[in-house]
């Protein structure tokens, strides 16, 4: 929290203000301080051990389960009181001013969640007469929702005041986090249920099942991390080929990301395009070193060992289930709108939307990178080659989507790539992902002004009429 803005001060001030002014100034005489007091050490131990997602910042508290439990138990009040608990959370490496908003900021939650149960008729538990439907479970799934939906629009206005996210980015990691919030909160259901019933031991009885699926949660964010250092070796290992190439892997991957978002792919496919993007070249790893560092013309044949580069991707990937659509994008990110790429020829609508979008992402990167036969292109000059190409070799709906992208979110060219001074790197004088860099094939008109006055529009050393058909 240290170097907040100031309008991000002012807005935790506020809440935490707001908070304050609601505890002070509601009546306790209906509240059970007994179940009060239950809930709260059941809140604390909950909060101390969150749930990790396969987010990069977020995790779930299962404390969730208290807090809704007190709506049905204790009412707004009592879920305002009880959410403040936060404030002297087991998670003691926050800040003691992220202690405060968060309590501050879970008691609103719960105040404004008990008084929808209210709202909509709803009533505590009688051990006797219990109405299930129309008095407990209707108002809770409304005021469970309401709960989740103030706790995320809180942080995300702290997130957003800070600038620690992009609009996009929250909308996109709070329909993730909902999800999470809502199931722990289901379990408050649980609790209030067996409360008239079992009595204390209700919050006892509920913590086997947090904890496991804690553990769960647990186990497929360690999966998820299992499965981002298996891709990063494998781009590791296609890096150690060429120098000049190290961090394009992940520069495209982020670059397909936000051209994906940027036109709306669902959650699970901006995932998947982002693991193509990691392995889009993981297919070099087949091509021998001597060609893809060759500095002269290639022959024939070196040539048509880089075209099979994405094929033998595919190869190398294939069993990896997880990536799922992404293998097409790492086949096919080398075709052209005009029917003129590799390793099939395909052309226009034919291209499988993933390869359309790292194509893009690809070749900016590889323009606006350090080589070892030219500096970096400036970020404007790579934006002409982009829409100069647009049409004929990238898909224009990408393009623009980029360039969009790009204007909310400026792209940071690498530094250059200092060679190591204890070994003898060779460096390739050609690079088949810059458009205006074409790979030079012996005997190939293309590479010959006097020859080929016409050039190749493309930038690709291909010319009408070669490159795989179907």
């Amino acid at each position: 929290m240290r170097g907040l803005p100031l309008a991000a001060w002012a807005y935790v001030c506020g809440v935490v203000a707001l908070a304050a002014g609601l505890i002070a100034t509601s009546s306790f005489a209906e509240i059970d301080w007994f179940v009060l007091a239950v809930l709260a050490v059941l809140f604390l131990v909950c909060d101390s051990a969150p749930a990790r997602l396969n987010l990069a910042r977020a995790r779930v508290s299962m404390s969730f389960a208290a807090s809704l439990a007190s709506v049905v138990l204790l009412g707004p009040a009592g879920a305002a009181l009880l959410g403040f608990c936060a404030v002297v959370t087991g998670q003691r490496f926050f800040a003691p001013v992220k202690r405060l908003f968060n309590g501050a900021q879970l008691a609103l939650s719960g105040f404004v969640a008990g008084t929808v149960f209210d709202l909509l008729g709803g009533d505590g538990f009688d051990a006797e007469q219990p109405r299930w439907v129309e008095g407990v479970i209707g108002p809770f799934l409304g005021a469970l929702v309401t709960f989740v939906v103030v706790n995320l629009t809180l942080m995300a206005g702290v997130l957003l005041l800070s600038r620690q996210a992009a609009p996009r980015e929250l909308l996109h990691e709070s329909g993730q986090l909902a999800f999470g919030c809502l199931g722990y909160g289901m379990v408050g259901l649980l609790i209030a249920g067996l409360w008239p019933g079992v009595g204390p031991f209700a919050a006892v009885l509920v913590l086997l099942p947090l904890f496991i699926a804690r553990w769960a949660m647990d186990q497929a964010y360690a999966q998820q991390q299992a499965h981002a250092a298996t891709l990063a070796a494998l781009c590791q290992a296609v890096e150690t080929k060429d120098y000049y190439t190290r961090g394009h892997s992940e520069r495209v991957s982020r670059g397909s990301v936000m051209i994906a978002t940027e036109i709306g792919m669902r959650a699970d496919r901006v995932e998947a395009i982002r693991y193509a993007g990691m392995l889009h070249d993981v297919g070099k790893l087949g091509v021998p070193t001597k060609v893809l560092q060759k500095n002269g013309p290639m022959t024939e044949e070196e040539f048509a060992a880089i075209q099979l580069h994405p094929m033998r991707g595919l190869e190398i990937v294939r069993e990896i289930g997880f990536l799922d659509e992404a293998l097409a994008g790492i086949m096919h990110h080398h075709e052209k709108m005009d029917g003129r790429g590799y390793p099939m020829g395909l052309a226009g609508d034919e291209i499988p939307e993933f390869a359309r979008v790292i194509a893009v992402a690809d070749a900016f990167d590889s323009m606006t990178s350090t080589r070892s036969y030219r500096p970096a292109r400036s970020v404007s000059d790579a934006v002409a080659e982009l829409r100069r190409c647009m049409g004929d070799h990238f898909d224009p709906v990408m393009v623009e989507a980029f360039l969009r992208a790009l204007e909310r979110d400026p792209w940071t060219p690498p530094d250059p790539v200092v060679l190591p001074d204890d070994d003898v790197v060779e460096t390739t004088q050609q690079d088949h992902d810059d458009p205006s860099a074409p790979l030079r094939v012996a005997g190939d008109p293309a590479n010959d002004p006097a020859k080929d006055p016409a050039g190749d529009p493309a930038g690709d050393g291909v010319r009408p009429g070669d490159g795989a058909r179907r």
